[in-house]
């Protein structure tokens, strides 16, 4: 796939290696926060943060930024007032970014296509920007962020439209609603930056 931006062409057509992945991202770390928000207008972390103050008001609540980055969703849910957000990502370089806007609990190296190293029922809501696109995580990742988030809690996430049907998102999504692990919320297309994503919501039950 070819992209508009030569940024964006690299992280897009990576062969899924999460060394490959690291490397990348390390090469970016720095200029991330730059690129995104004022090179392509990516108000995503902002949308998304939004939508779960609208779900949870309460700013006491426990949250999980998966797949952080720079920590961007994080900076907006400290805007909104939440006090008690953990971030996670693969990348080293982009979770030491993350640090120094000094708005998490806790940050650690994860990689969320694999089994994450939190009991069930953790976290009270997730937000994820980002995360669900190419090359990166695919729609099976949504089984451990439903895991670790209590019933009654929010998963608010975004997922690019160009891999939304391509690697079958809803068939998964609504297999897992159909296991009786989760109820779709919503499911809705918007503008995010240069490309469309969906923004998804889901309640654990």
């Amino acid at each position: 796939m070819k992209s508009e931006n030569e940024i964006l062409d690299r992280i897009y057509n990576l062969s899924g290696d999460p060394e490959e992945c690291r490397d990348a991202y390390k090469d970016w770390a720095e200029n991330y926060d730059t690129d995104t928000v004022e090179g392509m207008g990516y108000v995503a972390p902002a949308i998304a943060s939004d939508k779960l103050a609208s779900l949870h008001p309460d700013t006491s609540i426990h949250i999980l930024d998966a797949g952080c980055g720079t920590g961007l969703a994080g900076l907006e849910l400290s805007k909104r007032g939440y006090v008690h957000v953990d971030g996670m990502d693969l990348s080293p370089d982009m979770l030491s970014l993350a640090r120094r806007k000094e708005v998490y609990e806790d940050l650690r190296e994860a990689d969320m296509t694999e089994t994450l190293d939190y009991p069930d029922n953790a976290y009270d809501a997730i937000i994820c920007v980002g995360a669900f696109t190419h090359a990166h995580v695919g729609p099976q990742g949504f089984d451990e962020l439903v895991r670790i988030t209590r019933p009654g809690g929010s998963i608010v996430a975004t997922v690019h439209e160009d891999v939304w049907d391509e690697d079958k998102y809803p068939t998964h999504l609504k297999a897992l609603e159909a296991s009786g692990k989760v109820k779709i919320r919503e499911a809705d297309e918007a503008d995010y930056h240069v490309h469309k994503c969906r923004l998804v919501v889901l309640q654990p039950v």
